[in-house]
């Protein structure tokens, strides 16, 4: 078993503090017409990551606020090194540059209105690659698990999931929360049914309340679109499959990703950045890519997801470790699995080692080993939207 009191990992420390374990200079488009020149940009800067998104026109209110607080999240994040951020004018790109200069590290912004593609994209070049030398003078240095924060979500569920990965993460989780670490978990929709079950393992009523202030807004949504049955989306065509007939059963297996130690000491709206240590609720959508990036932009810098039927998820800024308890999946998808718990339903394995292995890959992924889905090339970054354009 490892001593997680005493564990430590390599990572880069921000100019915050924060601690990251990707060193990346992302190049962020402020808008969906900016895409072109963050990826020339990035063609013309090896190294660097464009993160091109379909969004940022004509966008208002809460809808507009949740844009700036992913993309300005997506900055910050402690995995990010350096941000050149294009838009297409320069009233809402410095308004991302300035959220990103509160992080301390290197950050500049170019627009396009009344410059053009050629004259922005030989400008943030030069920006660019000044940001890969600053980058690629970072030293790795040695600091505690509990600094580490990590992120989960599951994904194409089967009965494996609840019964296996699912646990496992719990599991593991449960052994980070004990040493202080920093941990978020979210899926709102897929607590239907089991809601009340996190809401009973809420630290104090004000938590409580906001739990439940987060779950039924979302209930509001349901009922305001005329719509009592989730059965065309919740459960999912492919969980129905894997055997998980009700979202009530579906729920019940999520929730085994915190365990059965885990107080949950906050509650998070979209984006938003934990200010204490703990376990954290988010309200975030179960779109795999959506609530990966949502944790991107709240500032985790590893995310867990165990799947069952095979999801091939990744992020270019958060580092996805997938673990699978199906025996199936592991030999038909492998190259997208990093630890196999399969074993856990064949009696070879306790939740307790397969725990410890979870552990140990993210340790690795700490440390620098690349996950099956960053060797795979998989950057989804897709944003949430609450309401249509203007």
């Amino acid at each position: 078993m490892i001593n997680l009191k005493e564990a430590s990992f390599m990572g880069y420390r921000r100019e915050n503090g924060r601690m990251g374990i990707r060193n990346h200079v992302i190049i962020l488009p402020l808008d969906d017409l900016s895409n072109a020149a963050c990826e020339a940009v990035a063609n013309n800067i090896k190294g660097t990551i464009a993160i091109p998104h379909p969004y940022g026109r004509l966008q208002f209110g809460a809808d507009l606020d949740l844009h700036f607080r992913t993309l300005i999240g997506a900055g910050c994040n402690p995995n990010v090194a350096g941000v050149v951020v294009i838009g297409i004018e320069s009233q809402w790109t410095g308004k991302v540059v300035d959220g990103i200069k509160k992080s301390g590290k290197p950050v500049e912004g170019f627009w396009i209105s009344g410059n053009g593609d050629t004259s922005t994209i030989a400008s943030a070049s030069k920006a660019a690659y000044a940001m890969m030398k600053h980058a690629s003078k970072q030293q790795r240095v040695s600091a505690p698990l509990s600094e580490l924060w990590v992120s989960t979500k599951c994904g194409e569920s089967d009965t494996t999931s609840g019964c296996g990965s699912n646990p496992s993460v719990g599991n593991a989780f449960d052994k980070l929360y004990e040493i202080g670490a920093t941990l978020v978990f979210g899926e709102t929709t897929e607590l239907t049914g089991g809601e009340h079950l996190v809401e009973a393992r809420c630290r104090t009523p004000e938590v409580k309340a906001k739990f439940r202030h987060m779950f039924d807004r979302y209930q509001d949504v349901i009922e305001k679109n005329k719509t009592s049955d989730l059965s065309d989306s919740q459960p999912t065509k492919g969980n129905i499959a894997g055997g998980l007939t009700t979202i009530e059963e579906k729920a019940l297996g999520n929730i085994q990703k915190i365990g059965k130690k885990c107080i949950v000491d906050g509650v998070l709206d979209k984006a938003e950045t934990p200010l204490i240590p703990g376990l954290h609720f988010m309200d975030s959508s179960s779109a795999a890519a959506e609530m990966v990036t949502l944790c991107a932009a709240s500032g985790f810098a590893a995310h867990l997801f165990p799947t069952g039927q095979g999801n091939v998820i990744g992020n270019p800024i958060l580092p996805v470790i997938k673990l699978c308890a199906n025996s199936k999946t592991v030999r038909t998808m492998s190259e997208h699995i990093d630890v196999d718990v399969s074993g856990i339903l064949r009696r070879e394995e306790t939740l307790d080692s397969a725990g410890d292995k979870l552990i140990d890959a993210l340790l690795r992924t700490a440390n620098g080993e690349l996950t099956a889905a960053e060797i795979l090339g998989h950057r989804e970054f897709v944003m949430t939207r609450l309401y249509e354009s203007a």
